[in-house]
C-alpha cells in the first residue's frame, strides 16, 4: 500500500517562500509520477504541479508557473514543492498524489496559509 505524507506547510506572509515535502513509502516510489494538488476552502481540488517518474518532464498550472518548482529526490523517495512569491490566493491545503496499481493515492495534506 502506497503511503504519502506531506509536511512543510504553515503560516507565511505575502511574498514569502515555503518548501513542501512529500515522503512516499510502500512501493517503488521512484517509478511513479508524482503531483501536488491544492484545495482552497469552498473550491475544487486543482493540480498545481507534476513530475514524471523519470524526473524530467514537469507540469505547472498557469497560476503558479514561474513561482512554484516541483522536484524529486528518488534516493529519499521524496517529492518537493518549492514555492516563492506566495500570494493570499495560494492559501489552501496542499496534497501529494500518485497513481499506482490502477488507483490514486493521496496524502492527508498540509495547510499553507498566506497572510496579507
Amino acid at each position: 500500500q502506497v503511503r504519502l505524507v506531506e509536511s512543510g506547510g504553515g503560516l507565511v506572509q505575502v511574498g514569502d517562500s515555503l518548501r513542501l515535502s512529500c515522503k512516499c513509502s510502500g512501493g517503488p516510489c521512484s517509478e511513479y509520477a508524482m503531483a501536488w494538488f491544492r484545495q482552497a476552502a469552498g473550491q475544487e481540488r486543482e493540480r498545481v504541479a507534476a513530475v514524471d517518474w523519470i524526473g524530467g518532464a514537469t507540469y505547472y498550472a498557469h497560476s503558479v508557473k514561474d513561482r512554484f518548482t516541483i522536484s524529486r529526490d528518488d534516493a529519499k523517495d521524496t517529492t518537493y514543492l518549492q514555492m516563492i512569491s506566495l500570494k493570499p490566493e495560494d492559501t489552501a491545503v496542499y496534497y501529494c498524489n500518485t497513481g499506482a496499481y490502477g488507483r490514486d493515492f493521496w496524502g492527508k495534506g498540509t495547510l499553507v496559509t498566506v497572510s496579507s
